[in-house]
């Protein structure tokens, strides 16, 4: 087949398309690189710099493919608070000028990264794609509002979607950005340097890791699998994961003491959240095969950054 991935250069494009290549595939990225490193992607892959926005460009690279991966967005919480107009022109724009693409180039499947920050706060756990969401920031209601366009353009020009709610993915060569890094790369760096780990709130707040591959494994799966058309699913671990049990993990991991420092001033995010994954189990025959222990040994092995100061 056939394949473009937008984003196919940030942190999980890249392990898709490298893996889309390598199972014998033509790939085409995607990527603006604002946060994505090309480096990173396979000699066979065909890799191209620009805007999700960029429709000549979108049908420039359309062509002949069977189904687009679309993963190109911002992705911080923190920044979507302060910027909300930005993620609102990537997430939410650039959804649609790719559906527009699509429509015009005649491709007639795409796979959308949504995420299950699109749930919010709510009052049962495990979370289902049937409850309605509550976001709870601008980047939650970018990934919601992209769904309904999906679905609804999908719907109304015959294109066949898919939208999987990613949890908390995490693995090596993550992102490690001087501010908002993701909470894995971030703990594992501060435990590794001797530094703390500020823990928001109390630390009892949980959230469900998942490991890249399992995410990928999701997604080359709803690139083929039958009647998931207009369909959401969790994709996640199934496994509820607490802050303070995270550090845990890592000291036994790194062999590290971590210094722990609570911040009670400043929350941190919705209490719990944590994926049912039934329905993907059902429709993709998804079965997530890292622990998180695991997940944090496979890093600290594949991850240069993570070697050069252990």
């Amino acid at each position: 087949m056939r394949f473009l991935v937008t984003g196919g250069a940030g942190f999980l494009g890249a392990v898709l398309a490298n893996k889309l290549a390598a199972d014998g595939h033509a790939v085409v990225v995607l990527d603006d690189l604002s946060n994505g490193d090309a480096s990173h992607l396979r000699p066979d892959v065909q890799f191209t710099q620009g805007d999700i926005n960029n429709i000549p460009l979108l049908w420039s690279l359309l062509g002949a493919v069977d189904c687009v991966y679309h993963l190109a967005a911002r992705v911080s919480v923190a920044e979507s608070v302060l910027h909300p107009q930005a993620y609102n022109a990537v997430n939410v724009g650039g959804t649609v000028s790719l559906m527009e693409a699509m429509r015009d180039t005649g491709v007639r499947r795409v796979v959308f990264t949504s995420s299950g920050a699109v749930y919010g706060r709510l009052p049962t756990q495990p979370v289902h794609e049937n409850d309605i969401p509550n976001p709870d920031s601008p980047y939650a209601v970018s990934k919601w509002a992209a769904e309904q366009y999906i679905h609804t353009i999908g719907r109304l020009w015959d294109i066949e979607t898919v939208a999987l709610r990613i949890f908390n993915a995490y693995g090596p060569r993550q992102g490690l950005p001087v501010s908002h890094a993701p909470v894995i790369p971030r703990f594992l760096h501060q435990a590794l340097t001797g530094g703390s780990v500020v823990l928001y709130g109390n630390g009892q707040q949980t959230r469900d890791y998942i490991y890249v591959t399992d995410v990928v494994a999701a997604l080359l799966a709803a690139a083929t699998a039958k009647a998931v058309n207009r369909q959401v699913l969790n994709i996640g671990s199934g496994v509820e994961t607490s802050l303070t049990q995270l550090v845990s993990h890592i000291q036994q991991v790194t062999g590290k003491r971590v210094n722990q420092l609570t911040n009670q001033q400043k929350t941190g995010g919705v209490p719990r959240l944590v994926a049912d994954i039934s329905r993907a189990q059902q429709l993709l025959g998804f079965r997530p095969l890292v622990g998180l222990a695991e997940g944090l040994q496979q890093i600290l092995r594949e991850d240069g950054r993570f070697q050069s100061v252990s």
